[in-house]
């Protein structure tokens, strides 16, 4: 490892660190899935948080934004949300007689998409084009999205009434989908200990800024990726499309996400090196949201539990990889 390299991994070590531990005073017993979402922000992605009402999603969410001093901005989502509410639009300002961009919700350099599957498709799609390419058009115009750029949005699963499910398109845009899940018992009463005064969150202070995560962002993109761990990732989304009880296996755009969130994994364990362990630990929640299942219903199985199944079908690699 070269000593720029050394540093680099050492600084993302200590701003994760520090990230952790004010969402720590909020969150307990959440390390892993933070983690995992640290993960996601430094690799350039966007996170789907689905889980139970009350479990802590749009705590995690706005706890992260509190850590880091940039903009940030929080849409809740309805069925009479309109694309433009989330994108902005064109007004005529009669005192300058000309047409004026106010900008939407989705321009901050965070942004809480709580309860996303509440609006209806077609504003759901205003978030197309903003969490790939970092811009909105309106009206003919684009418009740049600050950076770094992050959408962390959220769903509840059990809610069928007033909701519409995701589309495929707008799940391939988020790199990771997560579950909180409930703390165990000494966590919970841990957790009443913390609040049974004030809300810790009021307390959580920033610890880096927008310019600190996206000079993080261009170190983890040069974490070392071996040839032989790249063919293992890539057996794994293969063997998604190769699956005969998935209608549609993983895009390519996951095969870049899947290999970008690896690298930022590892950076935050302090390594200058994806191991296969990083890899196959990191598949379902990078392609568990990418397949579409043909028998969801009748085998009571996820669609992480696939992934775990083809992972563990798979040959892994035992060559050093650093």
């Amino acid at each position: 490892m070269s000593e720029t390299m050394n540093t680099q991994i050492e600084e993302i070590g200590k701003t994760a660190a520090r990230i952790k531990e004010q969402i720590g005073k909020v969150l307990v017993g959440k390390e892993l899935v933070t983690e995992y979402v640290l993960a996601a922000y430094l690799a350039g992605g966007h996170v789907l948080l689905e889980d139970l009402p009350g479990t802590g999603k749009t705590m995690l969410a706005r706890t992260l934004a509190k850590t880091v001093s940039g903009s940030f901005k929080r849409i809740q989502f309805t069925p009479d949300l309109l694309p433009t509410d989330v994108t902005g639009l064109n007004y005529f300002d009669q005192k300058k007689s000309e047409f004026v961009f106010r900008e939407g919700p989705v321009f901050a350099n965070i942004v809480l998409a709580d309860e996303i599957n509440r609006a209806t498709p077609r504003t759901q799609s205003s978030l197309l084009e903003s969490m790939e390419e970092r811009q909105v058009s309106v009206d003919g115009q684009t418009k740049r999205l600050p950076e770094p750029f992050f959408v962390i949005a959220t769903q509840n699963p059990v809610e069928a009434l007033g909701t519409f499910p995701l589309p495929e398109a707008q799940l391939d845009r988020f790199m990771m989908k997560l579950s909180v899940g409930f703390p165990d018992f000494a966590g919970e009463l841990d957790m009443m200990e913390r609040y049974i005064n004030d809300s810790p969150i009021e307390h959580v202070q920033p610890v880096c800024s927008v310019s600190d995560i996206f000079a993080l962002q261009e170190a983890v993109k040069q974490v070392y990726v071996h040839r032989e761990v790249r063919g293992y990732l890539l057996r794994i989304v293969e063997a998604t499309r190769k699956d005969s009880s998935l209608l549609a296996g993983a895009s390519p755009r996951s095969t870049l996400a899947f290999l970008r969130a690896s690298q930022a994994l590892a950076a935050l364990r302090n390594r200058s090196f994806v191991t296969p362990d990083d890899v196959k630990e990191l598949a379902p929640y990078l392609l568990g949201h990418r397949v579409m299942r043909s028998n969801d219903y009748q085998s009571g199985r996820t669609s992480w539990d696939y992934i775990r199944e083809i992972t563990g079908e798979i040959e892994v690699p035992v060559e050093p990889f650093s």
